[in-house]
């Protein structure tokens, strides 16, 4: 009988198109070697053209999921992703500290607060964002904005080295361990220069830039190999560094699908 892989737990919305979302998580996890788990939040309707409508699953639903699959099988280390409303988010907090995910546990928690279309355009309520602030940062062991992230949680415009410092300490004040910010939405040169940092190092970390339009799930994608690195017992910086390693392939592998933007490919792990 075969010894069972880390476990990851994804808390994130369903992309019926399968380039983001908990799609995006569960093939990332399972590339990178982890069992994923989901407690799904919300199920959208969208395809390579954009979102659609979506539907929020009931709070209690939520929690329950969360519930079940970490009483019976644990959770090596956990993310979230698309979170939908305020309500969730406050109720996902309370019941992460119930079983024991997170900040000052044992547990590493991945916070990808999905506030922001790839567009630059907001995706949740005031209301929403302030509880990503005060009930998710303070529990969080990473943070993983991109820069119109940055700007809606902190008001802070990244545009050079500088404001990217600016921004990571403004993330840091909300409370997580650690936070990333990530530079792949900042325009010009050959590089995309991430700065991860826990308010003593500050660590510029950079790779190459790829010229395609096909980016449909690179967060979630790059969150969730961060996430499955963490379930392998990897340190924070070097989960980082393994995470920005698998984006760089997948967004190297993406591929055009259907008529609008193509998600970016783990499968270049599996060949």
């Amino acid at each position: 009988m075969s010894t069972p892989p880390p476990t990851a737990l994804t808390i994130a919305g369903s992309d019926s198109g399968g380039g983001a979302g908990i799609q995006a998580d569960l093939r990332t996890f399972f590339a990178c070697g982890v069992h994923g788990m989901t407690a799904v939040t919300a199920v959208t309707v969208q395809n390579s053209l954009g979102v659609e409508g979506f539907a929020e699953v009931p709070t209690d639903v939520v929690t329950a999921q969360i519930r079940a699959v970490t009483g019976d099988m644990g959770a090596s280390a956990a993310k979230t992703g698309m979170l939908a409303t305020a309500e969730i988010i406050t109720a996902v907090a309370k019941t992460l500290d119930e079983v024991h995910i997170g900040r000052g546990t044992e547990t590493p928690f991945v916070v990808d607060p999905v506030a922001a279309s790839m567009h630059g355009d907001p995706l949740l309520r005031e209301e929403a964002l302030e509880a990503i602030r005060t009930e998710l940062f303070p529990r969080a062991t990473l943070v993983t904005p991109n820069l119109d992230e940055v700007r809606l949680l902190t008001g802070v415009e990244v545009t050079d080295a500088a404001s990217r410092r600016a921004a990571a300490d403004a993330l840091l004040a909300l409370g997580p361990q650690w936070v990333l910010v990530k530079g792949g939405h900042l325009d010009g040169g050959p590089l995309c220069v991430d700065l991860l940092s826990d308010g003593t190092e500050y660590l510029d970390l950079e790779g190459p830039r790829h010229d395609t339009p096909h980016t449909h799930g690179g967060g979630d994608t790059l969150a969730s190999a961060i996430t499955a690195s963490l379930a392998h017992g990897a340190d924070l910086p070097t989960a980082v560094r393994d995470g920005k390693r698998f984006i760089e392939r997948s967004v190297a592998s993406a591929y055009p699908l259907g008529q609008g933007t193509g998600p970016v490919s783990p499968f270049w792990r599996l060949v």
